[in-house]
């Protein structure tokens, strides 16, 4: 047992129906993505509005307050033990501090703000989805002062989805990478050895083809079809865990450009990985699911940029490739491997490089900061977006579709969101370094020996869940936090070797 101390084993049990709300929580989140029919969103967002007031009502009770304080000040807790007492008393300040008002407010302007935000973006129409964001941004305020934070506002929003961020961890991480990236991106345009663009970003594909792909290549990486795991569908590809040994990931299939499909499932089968490799003792406890955003990504990413579009991987999926997709045999694995790795500025964030992709986070963490701190308006926003993006990308958004308005993180009250997106390609390339001084990395991709990756990986992060804080995990597991160089430097052995 991971949980000896009585009173931690009551705190468990008190809160097993936090968890079981969750688990019904996830899989209505599942089926709304996935299956639900139009029309039963209305029905759908106030089922989901309950659970969300009968779980802060939860715990915030007497009983489960008086039993973390109890807790709190037990000594001889194990890791496990202290790892639950943190995160309850993280949730108990969160659900106390924020009030009742703001976040029913919150929630029903962000309803709102997604259906306007969809519109506005079709229509190029800024100034319709322009009282919204004011509001979001207003309110977003608001939570950072009754959260409370040190230097910076944004402190406290950052921290929902970091856990311990601070705006003074990516100020510096940022003044890293910035003009590193510029300078290797430089540097992969002048020298041309990678493409900007490929003929196959346009080449259509039969979607029942593609789907056969897809599941073969997650048969190889050793995803549990069936048993523990499954593949769906949805507009938008994400992962969602209703527990250790059920993690169900979703793709798209656009009918073009075969590797957005490719790279997103070995992307969401990277999340899938980690929550499916979490210790089996802490099923159904607060601790069985990763620590945060920014870890987790690191997870995705190692495996779709990493792994996904190395040399080595595309030499063993090409069977795959050219057994279901006509048009592979017109291409060799090695031009296969440089339409993965295209290397442009563009303007669209999601359909960014590994070298690029970090600029567009900078840009929009530093609105996010002047907007938070009040320094700039909702008025003023455009024009700094298209200004910055030229300044660091030398390219200017023709339309507000391609710039302001291209992200529905804004729309869902996600500020503070964004960063976790670089950590997470920091911690993919930190993994990477610490992992080829313990396997051989890329043999055991050509070797097919992904059950030796996926240990590693759960032996240094996945086996812990929520255990331990996010910077505290990668002290323990690498002897360092979040760092730029081993990004810097796997960028610059790829692209520039």
């Amino acid at each position: 047992m991971v949980f000896e101390n009585p009173v931690v084993k009551e705190l468990v049990e008190k809160t097993r129906v936090l968890w079981a709300l969750g688990h019904a929580g996830n899989l209505m989140g599942w089926d709304t993505e996935v299956y639900m029919p139009r029309e039963g969103v209305r029905e759908r967002s106030l089922a989901s509005a309950e659970i969300s007031l009968l779980q802060q009502k939860i715990i915030l009770s007497r009983e489960i307050v008086d039993l973390v304080e109890k807790a709190d000040k037990l000594e001889g807790l194990n890791d496990y033990e202290r790892g639950l007492v943190r995160l309850l008393k993280r949730d108990i300040r969160i659900a106390k501090n924020i009030p009742p008002r703001i976040v029913g407010e919150m929630a029903r302007i962000t309803q709102e703000a997604v259906v306007v935000w969809r519109e506005a973006k079709a229509r190029n129409d800024y100034e319709m989805f322009k009282p919204y964001l004011k509001r979001i941004v207003e309110l977003s305020r608001e939570i950072a002062d009754h959260l409370g934070w040190e230097d910076h506002p944004y402190d406290a929003l950052l921290d929902l989805y970091e856990e311990g961020l601070k705006t003074r961890d990516i100020d510096e991480l940022f003044s890293r990478l910035k003009p590193e990236i510029k300078r290797i991106l430089d540097k992969v345009l002048s020298m041309g050895k990678y493409p900007q663009s490929h003929e196959l970003e346009k080449a259509k594909y039969d979607v029942d083809a593609m789907r056969r792909v897809n599941r073969e290549v997650l048969e190889l990486l050793g995803y549990p079809l069936g048993s523990r795991a499954r593949l769906d569908e949805s507009a938008h590809p994400f992962t969602i865990s209703l527990g250790i040994n059920d993690v169900r990931i979703t793709t798209r299939y656009e009918g073009y450009d075969f590797k957005r499909s490719l790279l997103g499932t070995v992307h969401e089968f990277g999340h899938a990985t980690y929550e499916l490799q979490i210790d089996q003792r802490l099923m159904a406890t607060r601790l069985a699911r990763g620590v945060s955003l920014g870890i987790h990504e690191g997870q995705s990413r190692f495996w779709e940029n990493i792994i996904g579009r190395s040399r080595a991987f595309v030499e063993v999926i090409y069977p795959i490739l050219e057994k279901h997709l006509d048009f592979i045999k017109k291409y060799s694995p090695e031009e296969i491997y440089y339409y993965f790795n295209t290397v442009r500025p563009s303007l669209i964030r999601t359909e960014a490089d590994e070298v690029t992709y970090n600029l567009h986070i900078l840009l929009r963490a530093e609105l996010e900061k002047l907007m938070i701190k009040g320094e700039i308006s909702v008025d003023d926003l455009p024009e700094y977006w298209d200004n910055y993006m030229e300044e660091i990308l030398g390219i200017r958004p023709h339309n507000y579709a391609e710039g302001v308005l291209q992200d529905i993180h804004w729309s869902m009250g996600s500020i503070g969101y964004f960063p976790t997106y670089t950590l997470g390609n920091l911690v993919a390339a930190q993994m990477r370094h610490h992992m080829l001084r313990d396997i051989d990395l890329y043999n055991a991709i050509i070797e097919k020996k992904y059950d030796l990756i996926k240990e590693w990986q759960k032996e240094k992060i996945h086996h812990w869940g929520s255990t331990y804080q996010p910077k505290e995990l990668l002290r323990r597991a690498f002897g360092e936090e979040y760092v730029a160089d081993h990004f810097i430097k796997y960028l610059e052995e790829k692209y520039l070797g």
